[in-house]
């Protein structure tokens, strides 16, 4: 076996496992967790909270680590099968920032800054946003990974240069 074929399918399962876990586990909270937890009285209610957020925390910034360094390998491996290939692009500029945007969510609700207390007071709404721009990432994910390398791939193999210069008329 390749080994870089080995480290691709490594980081494929870390980047796919990652989103399974943490995708998961805001989906679990928001739909099973919040609503069971909304029965308790305060003081249960609170302690909960404290509980489940004290561990999710290291979940979610371990996954953040893992979905860079394992989204950034499989971007570097996959611009070769993509040059010339302005939907990919697009789609995955798209998909980035919309991880940024998840990023941003996730350790604001696991976090302490009080300049973003009113994201965490309002966890429940924070928590269906970062679930849906998550949805949204993994749909473009799955096409762009079923769609395959465009046409345009093929005209400029990798390794090859693109000239983009305007053409020289002579007369």
């Amino acid at each position: 076996m390749d080994f870089t074929f080995g480290i691709d399918v490594v980081s494929r399962i870390t980047h796919v496992l990652t989103a399974i876990m943490l995708l998961g586990g805001s989906m679990f909270s928001v739909w099973v967790l919040a609503p069971a937890a909304s029965r308790l009285e305060e003081p249960a209610r609170e302690t909960l909270l404290e509980s489940v957020i004290g561990r999710w925390k290291w979940y979610v910034h371990l996954g953040i680590l893992l979905f860079l360094i394992s989204g950034g390998y499989n971007y570097w491996r996959a611009i070769p099968l993509h040059r010339g290939d302005g939907l990919y692009h697009a789609l995955l500029g798209v998909k980035m920032l919309l991880a940024l945007g998840v990023f941003f969510i996730a350790a604001a609700l696991v976090g302490r800054s009080e300049a973003l207390q009113s994201m965490r007071d309002r966890r429940i709404f924070w928590t269906r946003t970062l679930v849906l721009l998550a949805v949204v990432i993994v749909t473009i994910s799955g096409f762009v990974k079923v769609r395959g390398p465009s046409r345009a791939a093929e005209i400029n193999p990798p390794g090859e240069n693109i000239d983009v210069s305007p053409p020289v008329v002579s007369g």
